[in-house]
């Protein structure tokens, strides 16, 4: 039996259709604004509702493009989305991801302390700001409305704007991180020979997780110390060149799994002496030129450049277009020669190595360029500093340490560029500067690790893209205390402009050892009141580290709102 034709029903009459509110003329420019970045954009920060199939082929970006509008419509009727709220999707294309190849350029550039030091310095001339001499007074040489900076060692970075209304007594405004990260540095008698490979003698610098260097291809950077003969006085002097050889010079093999004992496959454990010692060549080839060029150069009798691989000489030399012979010594050390990138699925991390602490360092340029170049310093009556230090990783026990005078000596000088008589100190023109001021002690925080989330304390649980982590330690650990933590928490409130900073807490658990930072050494060191904060990351301390690129943002609008509006909220406290 054959069934029934089935017929469409009759078409709903004008009066039974359901009534839905049209959105709003500005609605629609909003709607088609956002549907279009979401299109452009790898991050999206829209609610799950509003998202619809991920369209990457260029021939159907139009059909994309109006399936999302159709979406997004939907939704406004349905009370889903705030059509405001779209702004933010311009806010991730426009602001984040820039930031954040920004950052991964710097960062694949500043392959070691020094370097991260020159690419600082680019920054800063760039922007407008007058190198000093560390080696001569400040006084005649500083303005108000100025921004200036200067290196020690090369290796650490003082660089401030001072305020157009400024006065010597008035506060510093801080911001202190550090330039070195752990990893291989080279030794002075660096060649090494063995089972017909040269290889490179190395020492651990900091407390890395080692395991991670294994088969990375590692290239060589740092300082070199090179003769020269002044064309006027025709007498020998030395210069210092940086160098960075971004090629796969060096690796560190892992013994093959078939020639593992079982208890070595069990746990990978490094013996830091024997094992780290990465390979340059096979010494069949390199040992026979090293005679003749010692020999050529007249070097027979030098005993440093005897405990040197020949070859890499010669490949520094050409580097920085030189002769063999005038290298006179080097500080040179190992990275990863994998350039920083964004990744994940929507690109809302950043994939580098030495995050810890160059994120911090990138930040803070970012955030004193930016405030120099604001009509902020017009009315400033502070001074706007960042201290990048060298050694944190080992103590900051140097004399460009932290723990050096390095911080209470730039406040003593500036202050004293601007008194009087720049030839003497005024102790109580010293205390009131020194008692009005503050530091934000910035290194990386630890993020909440998706595999190990036993190892955070419940209710201090960072996340990565989630906001900037103040730290507090009771035991002193981290320097932050109850006013300065409230500090901090109503600067990022305040936010740069106009937008609230997330803020997020980290304490470590009871039963676990906690790390420290150079926010207690400089607060012990020069007096003056400091809290310690840091952006979320994972793997820290590894060859290759993660952190998410929103963070960055945070932190730009942090450190920005506390140059601008510390002042402000330092005044409302009692005492």
């Amino acid at each position: 039996m054959s069934s029934p034709m089935k017929t469409d029903p009759p078409p709903m009459k004008t009066d039974e259709q359901p009534s839905a509110k049209k959105p709003r003329k500005d609605d629609d420019e909003r709607v088609q604004r956002a549907a279009q970045l979401m299109i452009k954009s790898p991050i999206l920060t829209v609610p799950q509702a509003m998202l619809c199939n991920d369209f990457t082929n260029e021939e159907t970006k139009d059909r994309a493009l109006q399936q999302r509008v159709r979406r997004l419509h939907s939704n406004i009727k349905k009370g889903i989305v705030n059509p405001d709220s779209l702004l933010d999707i311009e806010k991730e294309f426009e602001e984040r991801i820039p930031l954040g190849m920004k950052a991964c350029e710097f960062l694949t550039k500043s392959t070691d302390p020094f370097l991260a030091v020159k690419s600082s310095s680019d920054v800063l001339d760039a922007a407008g700001f007058v190198k000093l001499s560390k080696r001569e007074p400040f006084g005649g040489k500083l303005v108000p409305g100025g921004s200036y900076y200067y290196t020690i060692n090369h290796s650490t970075l003082v660089a401030f704007t001072v305020g157009a209304k400024f006065k010597p007594g008035n506060g510093f405004k801080i911001i202190g991180g550090h330039t070195d990260s752990p990893h291989l540095k080279v030794k002075p008698m660096s060649k090494r020979v063995a089972s017909g490979c040269v290889q490179l003698g190395v020492e651990c610098y900091g407390g890395g997780l080692w395991h991670t260097w294994f088969d990375r291809d590692l290239g060589i950077s740092g300082r070199v110390l090179v003769r020269t003969i002044d064309p006027e006085t025709q007498k020998e002097k030395i210069e210092q060149h940086l160098v960075r050889i971004h090629k796969p010079l060096a690796r560190v093999s892992t013994l093959c799994i078939h020639l593992q004992s079982r208890e070595e496959m069990g746990a990978f454990k490094v013996n830091k002496e024997e094992h780290l010692s990465p390979i340059l060549g096979t010494s069949t080839l390199l040992e026979a030129a090293a005679a003749k060029q010692l020999n050529q150069f007249g070097e027979e009798d030098d005993a440093w450049k005897k405990g040197q691989e020949p070859a890499l000489l010669k490949l520094i030399a050409s580097e920085l277009g030189i002769e063999t012979k005038q290298i006179a010594n080097f500080e040179l050390g190992l990275f990863d020669c994998q350039p920083a990138s964004l990744g994940g699925i929507k690109n809302e991390f950043l994939y580098s190595a030495r995050l810890d602490n160059l994120a911090t360092v990138f930040v803070s340029l970012e955030a004193i360029v930016d405030y120099s170049k604001s009509e902020d310093v017009a009315e400033d009556d502070m001074i706007s500093l960042i201290a990048c230090f060298d050694h944190e990783e080992i103590g900051s026990d140097s004399t460009h340490g932290a723990g050096s005078p390095v911080m209470s000596e730039a406040v003593e000088r500036i202050t004293s560029a601007f008194s009087d008589n720049t030839h003497s100190r005024d102790p109580e023109t010293h205390a009131s500067a020194i008692r009005k001021s503050f530091i934000f002690s910035v290194d990386q925080a630890h993020a909440l690790h998706p595999n190990y989330p036993s190892k955070h304390e419940k209710n201090h649980a960072p996340m990565m893209n989630a906001g900037v982590v103040i730290k507090t330690n009771q035991n002193q650990r981290y320097a932050t205390n109850g006013v300065t933590g409230f500090i901090a928490r109503e600067l990022a409130k305040k936010g740069w402009d106009g937008t609230k900073v997330p803020i997020q807490e980290f304490c470590v658990r009871s039963d676990c050892p906690c790390g420290s930072t150079i926010g207690p050494i400089l607060s012990a060191n020069t007096g003056i009141r400091a809290v310690d904060l840091g952006m979320p990351q994972l793997s820290m301390h590894s060859c290759r580290e993660v952190m998410g690129v929103a963070d960055l943002t945070h932190g730009l609008n942090l450190f920005k709102s506390f140059f601008k509006y510390f002042n402000e909220v330092d005044e409302c406290l009692e005492g």
